[in-house]
């Protein structure tokens, strides 16, 4: 079946397509497929709702990746969603959602967005950006409603058919991300969606489309209007779920770092080929080995990673003043961590952990008498001793110092005596005298 008409939004017409893709071209199976998400698909449809499964989840099936989750659309509204399903929440301001808990899963229920400009129930503030979009509409407004085509693909898993309305199976095909409607505006509606446009690129390696890439740069400003705790969750997004060393240049490419972290992007534009830029560089490909292996990863080492050309810089413009060593460091890292809160604001529980990994650059230069055994006990330890080895890495620091502790940590007492004993007489932050012993050099583990 197929049928064409039309939509006005915002001044812009947007060509709608029913495209229904049949099993036998598209191939998806219900095995690779979330059981709770089809049984809350069964139960609204039973109750004579429309229910499809829809967006990140139907994309990465046909890209042959493996899903996070699975996400449904449907028409019935959140008060009726709620009533089908005995552990359901609304939950969302901006646009109301319904969390579903079947069994080990929760699933995310959306009704169908509707294109209505002048409903009271939809507000934007002055830049354009929408606060509130509790507008309702059918499966066609839900399409045109969504950010890029390759997300507004539903799948019926009753039919097992996924129809397309936008266009979306095709720029799949062609490795294409293309927002849907005009970029200008669509961005302006929500600005993360140019932060979820790069992120995109950076995770499924497809390229975007020349009309979602041009308004990029000019209006990545617009970032500042976001709020600082949610820019918080979108860098993890963006630099902590795999694909940060992927990500990380188009954010430098497009400017979108300039609102995220301003200084930081102020010394990469300077120098992008510093220590610096390798040194973040080396964080994030670190990360993503790490999340790759299944290991677990903090967002406080990205953050102190992100942060510390700032930090560095401001350290040495204090020591050159004149103030101590370590009270430079303190006093580097204040400043940094509180002109930073305004733009991504960090939870004290990470911020905590930050100020400690970087304290530890101090102690771990700190090698006599007890000292070393009492920087090992620290909590902290192994993000310090981590954070020193990227440091030396990046080549921001000569290499020696964390080899010294990385045969401390292996040593036995009478060994640790002797590594003390071979920094006896060095000047303060000097690399340690080689040892006979090679091992192998270590690798940044990244907490």
């Amino acid at each position: 079946m197929f049928s064409v008409f039309r939509k006005i939004k915002q001044g812009t017409e947007i060509q709608i397509s029913r495209n229904v893709i049949s099993q036998e071209y598209h191939g998806l199976q219900h095995s690779d497929l979330s059981a709770g998400s089809l049984r809350v698909i069964e139960i609204l449809q039973k109750a004579g709702f429309q229910a499809y499964l829809v967006g990140g989840g139907i994309r990465d099936l046909l890209l042959e990746k493996h899903p996070k989750d699975f996400d449904v659309a449907t028409n019935a509204r959140p008060n009726e969603i709620q009533s089908l399903f005995r552990k359901a929440r609304i939950i969302g301001r901006r646009f109301q959602i319904v969390h579903v808990r079947m069994g080990p899963e929760i699933i995310e229920v959306t009704t169908f967005r509707g294109s209505s400009e002048n409903s009271h129930h939809r507000q934007a503030n002055e830049s354009g950006m929408l606060v509130r979009d509790n507008v309702f509409g059918s499966v066609e407004d839900d399409a045109i409603r969504r950010d890029f085509t390759m997300n507004a693909l539903y799948y019926d898993p009753t039919t097992h058919e996924v129809l397309d309305f936008v266009g979306g199976y095709d720029d799949l095909e062609d490795n294409i991300i293309r927002v849907i409607g005009d970029p200008e505006t669509r961005y302006r509606e929500d600005p993360v969606r140019m932060l979820r446009a790069v992120r995109f690129v950076g995770k499924l390696g497809m390229s975007l489309a020349d009309e979602t890439k041009e308004p990029i740069k000019r209006l990545a400003s617009l970032l500042r209007d976001v709020s600082s705790s949610r820019l918080f969750d979108e860098v993890l997004k963006l630099l902590q779920a795999g694909n940060g060393y992927n990500t990380f240049p188009h954010l430098l490419q497009f400017e979108l770092l300039r609102s995220m972290f301003p200084q930081a992007h102020t010394i990469f534009q300077a120098n992008n080929d510093s220590s610096d830029h390798r040194l973040i560089l080396k964080a994030l490909q670190n990360t993503d080995f790490r999340l790759s292996e299944g290991k677990t990863v903090t967002p406080a080492f990205l953050y102190a990673a992100m942060h510390w050309p700032q930090v560095q810089l401001r350290w040495l413009e204090l020591e050159r003043e004149g103030n101590e060593r370590s009270n430079s460091l303190a006093i580097a890292a204040s400043e940094t961590l509180e002109f930073n809160q305004q733009f991504v604001a960090i939870p004290k529980r990470f911020s905590t952990t930050i100020r400690e990994i970087w304290d530890l650059q101090i102690k771990l230069e700190k090698r006599h008498g007890r000292r070393p055994d009492s920087t090992l006990e620290h909590p902290r330890f192994r993000a310090g001793y981590d954070f020193l080895l990227l440091r030396e890495s990046a080549g921001e620091i000569p290499v020696g110092l964390g080899q010294w502790w990385t045969e401390y940590q292996i040593a036995d007492e009478t060994e640790r005596r002797e590594l003390i004993t071979s920094v006896q007489g060095e000047e303060h932050g000097a690399m340690p005298k080689r040892r006979p012993r090679k091992r192998a050099g270590p690798k940044p583990n990244v907490y």
